[in-house]
């Protein structure tokens, strides 16, 4: 359906105006700093530990319940960087409360055009986007997989959907479902691969 990306965003105060600038200071005090998530194994985990191993960041995983709570924690300077969906940033980004660095996708975010993407800043294997999908049971008739299929890609076209998802952040997909069905797989295999990277085991 669409894809987003995350937003590397730190507390306005620390005075970073790159990711450049936040990672070096980072590399002056190894495992002094610390990173805010939805939980582990979350995208907004897997994110931000796919920007630090690109980075050469050594910082501490800090798992929230909720995304308020870690918002506030970055807001207030306790926690010292968030990888965080877009949409759910922007609001305190032009509010001025969060600094955005970079975002991980390919390219530049409509939403925040001004906002290098983490390639550009200068980590290159730090692209995760999000993205939505829609799921049906394998032994669905494929004919109904058309159908959905074919109303999904009308729905994306209504121009209120599209400025609706743009304001999210979030690009449309569009993609066949074998496509999307490659597309799943692929994204399998680099999550498993950053999985052991990190050393998460199940709990």
């Amino acid at each position: 359906m669409g894809s987003t990306p995350f937003v590397l965003v730190v507390p306005p105060g620390r005075g970073f105006k790159t990711a450049g600038d936040f990672v070096t200071a980072a590399h002056a005090k190894p495992g002094a700093s610390n990173f805010a998530s939805l939980g582990v194994g979350t995208a907004s985990h897997l994110s931000a530990e796919r920007f630090r191993l690109s980075a050469g960041v050594q910082a501490v995983h800090i798992p929230f319940k909720g995304g308020p709570e870690a918002m506030t924690e970055v807001i207030t300077g306790r926690v010292d960087f968030y990888l965080v969906a877009i949409g759910a940033a922007l609001p305190h980004i032009r509010d001025g409360k969060l600094s955005a660095l970079a975002v991980n996708s390919s390219k530049r975010s409509a939403a925040l055009p001004e906002v290098p993407t983490t390639e550009e800043a200068g980590f290159k294997s730090a692209e995760y986007p999000t993205w939505f999908g829609l799921f049906l049971p394998a032994k669905t008739p494929r004919e109904i997989v058309d159908k959905l299929h074919r109303e999904t890609l009308k729905a994306l076209q209504e121009p209120k959907v599209r400025d609706k998802l743009a304001a999210l952040g979030f690009d449309p997909m569009v993609m066949t479902p074998d496509e999307f069905h490659g597309h799943v797989l692929k994204e399998i295999a680099i999550n498993a691969d950053l999985v052991k990277a990190i050393g998460l085991k199940p709990e």
